[in-house]
């Protein structure tokens, strides 16, 4: 009796360990705020339409800006996990766009500066504490930082398992006199993820979005 007890709590035991993880995705989109990308705003519109018609029940979406001071809650448009039913999901999607529609009709001023790591961090944690399976990190940006006198992000970051994709990276003008300046921003940035943990891409053809997160 006991050799049956014991093989049957064995048994639940496996069958625990092999239950698959979450399959929910969690997406948290970076928006660029300073100089020119304030007139880059629409192209941002098109990717949160992209997202919300993507993600489904069950999944999160948080869309924060990149300004002075990155990591800060302060910097968080908008966040939602959509309900389980698909009614109340719709409605939640309704109300994040009237949000995030408000944000870009409103961003005249771009910020004076662009803390990209500490955004980086606010993801990071956010992502992690939705417990979904998919992670991903958009930043809408062209991966030029700069900071604040006086600020401190010279330091490793975690973003273990997070997928993270730089859209529409936009050339500087200093780019044009010296084009390896645009492909060293590229370089550090994609050496920076990978030693935090996650993996590295880049798509400057806002066409082919169906490539940022997977579909179910």
């Amino acid at each position: 009796m006991k050799k049956l007890i014991l093989a049957s709590v064995l048994s639940l035991g496996l069958m625990a360990c092999s239950e698959p993880g979450s399959k929910a995705r969690a997406v948290y989109l970076l928006l660029d705020t300073s100089g020119t990308y304030t007139a880059e705003m629409d192209k941002a519109r098109k990717i949160m339409n992209y997202l919300l018609a993507t993600l489904d029940s069950g999944d999160s979406i948080a869309i924060a800006r990149i300004d002075s001071g990155s990591f800060s809650e302060k910097d968080i448009i908008a966040r939602v996990t959509f309900d389980d039913r698909p009614s109340t999901a719709n409605q939640q999607k309704r109300l994040f766009k009237d949000k995030i529609d408000a944000f870009v009709n409103n961003t005249k001023k771009g910020s004076l500066h662009t803390d990209i790591t500490g955004g980086m961090m606010q993801a990071g944690e956010y992502l992690k504490e939705t417990g979904a399976g998919e992670k991903y990190v958009l930043i809408f940006s062209d991966l030029e930082e700069d900071l604040q006198k006086g600020q401190i992000r010279d330091f490793p970051i975690f973003l273990p398992d997070i997928h993270v994709v730089a859209l529409n990276v936009t050339k500087l003008r200093s780019d044009n006199i010296d084009p390896r300046d645009y492909l060293k921003r590229l370089n550090r940035w994609e050496k920076r993820v990978y030693q935090a943990g996650g993996t590295w891409s880049v798509i400057n053809d806002l066409e082919r979005m169906d490539r940022i997160i997977a579909r179910r």
